[in-house]
């Protein structure tokens, strides 16, 4: 049997930790890796056998990238605080980690999300899969700011039970991770993008707006899904303003 190491980033995650511990305490190990959270996130943390390390956040891909060389056991299972392992999901884990497959460096999981406490099943999260379990020496996140997937030259397969993500509670937390993502988006969108024109600032968010809730069956989810649509649309503008002012300050 392979041994496990979970690893959680958090900050200022009291609301969530205590759960997403709970999910992942089959592993070997766990590791904490806080931003120096000014909540109860680590006195909660305290109360479970749990290795905690603290590094300034840059973004996470770097946080995560930082985390895993620390991983004592060569399998490691990346959970956000926000996410959840199921039962059904820890059962797979552990049948393949007691004999794993040697042509194999990790496993896609998708992902079950849920926004303002509506589980998604269409406006484009239907699909959402992330690779969480991966051997320690063969994989690495790709250095970008917002949404960065690992990068592996080894060979992925994709677990079957799904992983429950527990997105945003409110409006006002979606929006501030979104303008948030948007100031880093501008720095991965600067060296690959042209002239701004208003087709950026206009056809680009439209066009999202079109893609989640038209052709990715928005409409379906109800007002929940025409709120991730709009707001889709949204980041997609602020991404574009933060470019225009990001490259009007290095004029100056």
């Amino acid at each position: 049997m392979e041994k496990l190491t979970a690893i959680i980033p958090v900050f200022n995650e009291a609301h969530h930790i205590e759960a997403a511990i709970q999910s992942v305490l089959f592993a070997d190990e766990i590791l904490i890796v806080d931003s120096f959270s000014t909540d109860e996130t680590l006195s909660i943390a305290k109360k479970f056998p749990v290795k905690i390390l603290q590094r300034e956040y840059e973004y996470s891909a770097s946080q995560k990238n930082w985390a895993i060389p620390q991983a004592t056991h060569n399998w490691i299972f990346i959970l956000d605080a926000d996410e959840r392992v199921t039962p059904q999901l820890q059962e797979e884990i552990q049948q393949i980690l007691s004999n794993p497959p040697q042509d194999l460096v990790g496993y896609w999981v998708y992902r079950n999300n849920h926004f303002i406490h509506k589980k998604i099943k269409y406006s484009g999260w239907q699909n959402d899969k992330v690779i969480r379990l991966f051997k320690k020496d063969f994989c690495r996140y790709k250095d970008q700011h917002v949404h960065a997937e690992i990068s592996t030259t080894g060979k992925l397969d994709y677990l079957q039970h799904t992983l429950q993500h527990y997105s945003f509670n409110s409006i006002q937390q979606f929006t501030a991770k979104l303008n948030k993502y948007a100031v880093w988006q501008a720095k991965d969108y600067d060296a690959r993008t042209g002239k701004l024109t208003p087709y950026h600032f206009i056809g680009k968010p439209v066009w999202r707006f079109i893609k989640h809730y038209v052709i990715q069956q928005g409409f379906r989810d109800g007002v929940p899904g025409l709120t991730i649509s709009y707001l889709q649309a949204y980041a997609v503008f602020m991404r574009y303003v933060n470019l225009w002012i990001l490259r009007n300050s290095k004029k100056t």
